[in-house]
């Protein structure tokens, strides 16, 4: 055996995503060849990546059939981000992708999703961080336990920085931990947009793979506010399966769209698909309809990325400050692992193949 012949044969794997093979899209590295035995590292797009056992068992049959069927073989696995971000002098210099999750009307669990995006993300080995972006109604400091705690602050080159709370590996700010959560916060606009504004140049967030930003609902100043600040490697659409919630998550799809915005929809993502109750765990009862979402994304040419029940755990995690991926619930776990593996496998194929995103400009007319 050779090292030659090891990359011939490894040319033969595809990257399940990608489309391409494994040696063109210079993903083998520390390749070694001793006698029979054989070792080599894959360079996955993020230490999250769903397909990585997939990879391990086409590599290996690969070597066997091609080369040496008593090989010998050792695949490790390590991972650099894909990150279509070229401004890293800029604002979040670390951070890799941002990511925004945003839905076209409230109520429909975009926080939730959020939330276990992130920590699904952060159990694949990512590092991660979650931006609480929706000023009047936040809801990171209840579903992560941290009401009532304040974050730090620490001078930055004569600058003072505020330092996020961390809890469950996952890297949190929201304005609920600014404010006292018996005030409402009454803020016009362009007071709202400077918050936004803030936790984005005013934060230490640190060398993160992913920020998952919480978004208030509808389209407006903040949502604006956020792209004209970095540059959103794409969004996450969030919606219900009934028609009024439909209806307005294509409002959402509509204004990511436009000609002046065109930021990358990652896809769309069916929230409280189907009531399954703890005692009937094989029961689905379809209560706001059926495959709605499914129907919408069809409809977009958007990817859909998955459904998730209406199941209690979920909705009792989130009041107790135990999101499901840290809790008990094996059924909510499991389809917020599904949809964040479907996110992972998109926002790969989108940096691979798109062009990176730009901050926008908007002109006052």
């Amino acid at each position: 055996m050779t090292e030659a012949a090891i990359l011939q044969a490894l040319s033969n794997v595809q990257e399940p995503d990608l489309g391409k093979d494994l040696v063109t899209l210079n993903m083998i590295k520390d390749l070694t060849v001793d006698g029979n035995k054989v070792s080599f590292t894959i360079v996955l797009t993020t230490p999250a990546c769903p397909m990585k056992d997939m990879m391990r068992t086409a590599s290996e049959n690969a070597i066997k059939i091609l080369v040496n069927k008593a090989a010998e073989i050792t695949v490790n696995f390590t991972s650099n981000t894909s990150s279509i971000r070229k401004d890293n002098k800029e604002v979040l210099a670390g951070v890799k992708n941002i990511i925004a999750v945003v839905s076209g009307k409230g109520g429909v669990g975009k926080s939730t999703v959020s939330a276990n995006l992130a920590l699904a993300l952060a159990e694949g080995g990512a590092t991660v961080g979650l931006m609480d972006a929706d000023i009047y109604g936040p809801s990171v400091p209840i579903m992560f336990g941290v009401r009532g705690e304040r974050p730090l602050m620490k001078d930055v080159n004569g600058k003072g920085m505020i330092i996020p709370l961390q809890k469950h590996g996952i890297t949190l700010m929201s304005i609920g931990l600014l404010v006292d959560e018996k005030n409402a916060v009454v803020w016009r606009g362009p007071m709202a947009s400077s918050a936004m504004r803030q936790f984005v140049t005013d934060v230490d967030w640190g060398e993160l793979d992913y920020l998952i930003v919480d978004m208030p609902p509808g389209t407006g100043d903040i949502h604006l506010t956020l792209m004209q600040t970095v540059p959103v490697t794409g969004v996450v659409i969030v919606t219900t399966p009934q028609n009024v919630a439909l209806a307005d998550a294509k409002k959402g799809i509509a204004m990511f769209g436009q000609a002046q915005i065109n930021v990358p929809i990652i896809g769309l993502v069916e929230n409280m698909s189907y009531f399954t109750p703890a005692e009937l765990p094989d029961n689905k009862y379809y209560l706001f309809g059926k495959e709605g979402g499914k129907r919408l994304a069809d409809e977009y040419d958007l990817s859909f990325l998955g459904q998730i029940p209406l199941v209690q755990s979920i909705r009792e995690g989130g009041d107790a400050g135990v999101p499901s991926m840290v809790g008990n619930d094996e059924i909510s776990k499991k389809a917020f692992r599904d949809f964040t593996s479907a996110t992972v496998r998109n926002i790969a194929m989108r940096n691979a193949e798109m062009p990176k995103t730009q901050t926008i400009t908007i002109t006052e007319q």
